[in-house]
């Protein structure tokens, strides 16, 4: 019987992925001008997709 893991790492990773992929997401964006990159755009960009991870995946 293999186990699933506390959830609790799980969300933490899913949280510092999202949050690594979207800094590069957004700077990508204010490269080609197409977004700002700041805080708050990087913040909810990662908070966004951390949702999607865990309705898509982790339920």
């Amino acid at each position: 019987m293999a186990s699933d893991g506390d959830i609790r790492v799980l969300l933490v990773l899913d949280l510092l992925l999202s949050l690594a992929f979207s800094t590069v997401v957004v700077w990508g964006l204010s490269f080609f001008d197409l977004a700002s990159f700041t805080l708050r755009s990087v913040a909810t960009t990662a908070l966004a997709l951390a949702v999607l991870t865990y309705l898509l995946v982790l339920r």
